[in-house]
C-alpha cells in the first residue's frame, strides 16, 4: 500500500510529461485544455481524475483495516476469538479514555496503556476497581468473560 502512495504520483507525472511531449509543447497542452482538446485529451484527463480521485482513496481505505490491531505477534499471526472480542469491547468501552496504538486510540482521561504495558491481572484489577480508585473510571465497567477478553487483548498488544 505504501508503495502505491509513492509510485502513483510519479506515474501521473509521467503521463503528464508524455502528454506534453506528444502534444508538442506546454502551450499546446494549455490550448488543448482551454479548447477542450480532442477525444484523447478528454480521455486522459478523465483517467487521471478517476485514478487520483477514486482509485487511490479506495486503495488507501481498503488497505487501512488490514493493519488495525496488528502490533507485535498479532501482525503475523491471526488473532483468536478472545483477542478479537477483547478488541471490539475495548473499542466500544475504553478507546475514548485510554491511549492504545493497536486500535489507534488517543484518549486523554485514562493512562497511556502502551507506556504502562500492563499484564492481564493488572488490567482485570483496573476494570474491577475502576482504575486506581480515583473515580475517573467506573467500577465494574465490564464483568466476567468480557473483562477477561479485554484484559487478554490489552495485555497482548499494549507496548508492542
Amino acid at each position: 500500500m505504501q508503495v502505491l502512495l509513492v509510485i502513483v504520483p510519479f506515474l501521473v507525472l509521467g503521463l503528464i510529461v508524455l502528454f506534453i511531449a506528444f502534444s508538442g509543447s506546454p502551450g499546446a497542452l494549455r490550448e488543448a485544455y482551454l479548447t477542450r482538446g480532442g477525444r484523447l485529451f478528454t480521455f486522459v484527463i478523465v483517467l487521471i481524475y478517476v485514478g487520483l480521485g477514486v482509485a487511490v482513496p479506495a486503495a488507501v481505505i481498503a488497505g487501512r483495516g488490514e493493519a488495525e490491531g496488528g502490533v507485535g505477534p498479532l501482525r503475523t499471526e491471526p488473532a483468536d476469538k478472545t483477542i478479537e472480542e477483547g478488541k471490539t469491547l475495548f473499542i466500544e468501552n475504553c478507546k475514548s479514555c485510554h491511549t492504545l496504538a493497536a486500535v489507534q486510540a488517543h484518549g486523554v482521561t485514562g493512562p497511556n496503556l502502551d507506556d504502562l504495558g500492563p499484564d492481564k491481572q493488572r488490567v482485570l484489577n483496573a476494570i474491577k476497581n475502576g482504575g486506581t480508585g480515583q473515580g475517573r473510571m467506573p467500577k465494574g465497567l465490564l464483568e466476567g468473560e468480557d473483562a477477561q477478553n479485554v484484559a487478554t487483548f490489552v495485555s497482548s498488544v499494549a507496548g508492542q
